[in-house]
């Protein structure tokens, strides 16, 4: 059973004549106390390709010292990594593999690197005893494995990690003690870093005639392959942490499929839409597979603040318990759906691709011509697509028809959004207004679609409680405000829009 420990910690080059300093001159360290010395064996295990390292991941099987077994270590924030745990079996427990699919694309794992570390440990306490951080002086082997193996080499350093519910004040505290002793932070990250860095035999030089024509910074290609690639790294990144139902972990990943497949479809002078298209009904499905779950999701806080609002002297019948059990029934499924779509070899067959596509991308001409005319005419045509929806939906009658078509209108305001977005390095701040102009109205947009859903549920559970013999009172009343603020909604919509079809506007952006 693997379990998860958040690690916060501060790394610092040592050398054999480092000593470290008074410790408890730092502010509410009351006493170091000293812990031994424990010696530990790690192997360090990677793809063939260093993917796990070129992510910031460490898989390592560790003996000695009080937590051995498997630890897969994912980047949380600078300094700060999930460290997930599992008993020490010969071989990768399953509950870790699965965290690591989408960046081994079903492809095995080996040992690349063994840590052999002498760590002389010591806790730092405030008055009452509480552990406050521990603090290690290590010394580290390291022996490079594999087909590259052989080399080894060695360091000493310092590790300072904070305890469970410490203050992350007191890290600054202690490297200020530190930094007055004359040590220095690593300029590692990790030891793995460290080791892979010192044991890596040097490369061949390339032959430049064989380089293919870089792509530079200021053009088309460039600054789109740019957006696509962070696109690629956010779902490859979010797949984890959506099977460890982190918050708003399903929403990002979902978010990033949309932002690449709208790319696609965009950019199609700058990446060869009979490429891309194929790709993008991928993402299409993926997407819809993970909306299951966040649909689900915002519906039901939906419809659990609307009930909240109620008066208890209107609250008639279990429709909180109702609304409870609707939810943990959908949910689950929503939930089974959206892992089943990430154990999927369909899924592991996009992944593949993605990372195919990102390393050979399908080039166009225009991909070589300077990002901004090329960029300008692309956000403007996804602009005037999204201004003939709208205008659309608005000479229709207020009604199904109207709906399906603010619907269609939100769609692609978020398509032109997504493309104002990318191409905001390149055009500067007119777009990154424009952008902020259209956002406003995609969540109008938003608002009113998610009111039209809400509807459709309340219907189905005003039916599902008359069925049961309960009063469907609060569902119906809860239908009308749906229904109101839907209307409201509407009636504010034009103005919203005027903002952002204004001529200043798209003379200052330039289409």
């Amino acid at each position: 059973m693997a379990e998860t420990k958040r690690e916060i910690e501060r790394k610092y080059e040592a050398t054999d004549e480092t000593r470290l300093p008074d410790l408890t001159r730092a502010p509410g360290v009351s006493a170091v106390q000293d812990r031994g010395v424990d010696e530990l064996d790690a192997v360090y295990y990677d793809t063939a390709d260093l993917r796990l390292a070129a992510g910031s991941l460490t898989l390592r099987r560790r003996t000695g010292g009080g937590d051995a077994g498997w630890h897969l270590k994912l980047p949380v924030a600078p300094g700060v990594r999930d460290e997930i745990r599992a008993p020490l079996d010969d071989t990768l427990p399953e509950s870790l593999a699965g965290l690591l699919r989408s960046r081994t694309l079903g492809g095995e794992v080996a040992p690349v690197v063994r840590l052999l570390s002498s760590r002389a440990v010591r806790h730092l306490l405030d008055d009452a005893g509480t552990l406050l951080a521990e603090v290690s002086v290590d010394t580290v082997l390291a022996e490079r494995l594999g087909e590259d193996g052989g080399a080894t080499a060695s360091w000493k350093e310092i590790e300072v990690e904070l305890a469970d519910g410490a203050d992350p004040g007191l890290l600054d505290a202690v490297e200020k003690r530190l930094r007055k002793a004359g040590v220095r932070p690593s300029t590692a990250p990790s030891k793995l870093a460290r080791a892979l860095a010192e044991t890596t035999p040097a490369p061949p030089a390339a032959d430049p005639a064989t380089r293919p024509p870089a792509l530079g910074e200021d053009t088309a290609g460039g600054r789109v392959l740019a957006y696509v690639r962070e696109q690629v790294e956010a779902i490859v990144r979010y797949d984890p942490a959506v099977r460890r139902e982190l918050p708003d972990a399903v929403h990002k990943m979902r978010v990033a499929t949309r932002r690449l497949r709208s790319a696609f479809k965009t950019y199609g002078k700058v990446l060869d839409r009979t490429v891309t298209d194929p790709i993008g009904e991928e993402l299409k499905w993926l997407a819809g597979e993970l909306g299951v779950a966040r649909d689900q999701e915002v519906l039901a806080a939906h419809l659990a603040d609307r009930v909240d609002a109620v008066p208890d002297t209107l609250l008639l019948g279990p429709v909180r318990a109702r609304l409870r059990v609707w939810d943990a029934a959908v949910g689950a499924d929503a939930r089974r759906t959206a892992l089943a779509a990430l154990d999927s070899d369909r899924h592991l067959a996009l992944l593949r691709t993605l990372h195919a596509l990102v390393a050979d991308p399908p080039l166009r001409k225009a991909a070589h011509r300077d990002a901004p005319k090329v960029l300008t005419k692309a956000v403007g045509k996804d602009y005037d697509r999204l201004a003939g929806r709208v205008d659309r939906a608005l000479s229709l009658p207020p009604g199904h028809e109207r709906d399906l078509a603010l619907h269609g209108a939100r769609k692609a305001a978020k398509r032109t959004r997504y493309a104002a977005e990318a191409a905001t390095p390149a055009l500067g701040k007119p777009v990154k207004r424009f952008a902020r102009r259209i956002k406003s109205v995609q969540s109008l947009l938003g608002d009113h679609q998610d009111s039209v859903v809400a509807r459709e549920t309340l219907r189905t559970l005003a039916i599902q409680a008359h069925a049961a013999g309960e009063p469907a009172f609060v569902w119906g009343l809860l239908y009308g405000r749906e229904e109101a603020l839907g209307a409201a909604l509407e009636d504010r919509f034009p103005e919203v829009w005027k903002r952002t079809s204004a001529t200043k506007t798209r003379a200052a952006v330039g289409f």
